[in-house]
């Protein structure tokens, strides 16, 4: 699916992200994340952090680990982007995507970031 999606509208307004982004339905909002994989293969992360920022307060685990997965991987194109969306979010971001998006940091880097979350 992600590639489907994705690649779908890699060349178009990715509006529709969005809108599934604040879908009330658990698989819209999933495939809102999920669907940037094909943005992050060609080195276009900026959906990836936005749509991660919208689903920061989800409720459900199902996308906690989509988004903690697909921030770990924009962040392999573009870690200092990574890094800059922890620094705003850890503290706050649900534990499960905290740990999925610093899995690639090095050791002194996943530390700092899980001891913002322990410090709330």
């Amino acid at each position: 699916m992600p590639y489907i999606v994705g690649g779908y509208l890699f060349d178009k307004p990715r509006d529709v992200l969005y809108d599934l982004a604040r879908s009330q339905n658990l698989w819209e909002r999933r495939t809102a994340i999920v669907s940037t994989a094909y943005f992050i293969k060609q080195g276009d992360v900026a959906d990836t952090f936005t749509i991660a920022e919208m689903l920061l307060n989800d409720d459900h685990d199902l996308i906690h680990k989509a988004l903690g997965g697909w921030l770990r991987e924009a962040g392999k194109k573009d870690q200092q982007e990574l890094l800059r969306f922890l620094d705003l979010h850890a503290a706050t971001m649900p534990r499960t995507a905290l740990r999925y998006a610093i899995e690639h940091l090095d050791k002194a880097q996943r530390d700092h970031y899980r001891g913002m979350k322990q410090a709330m």
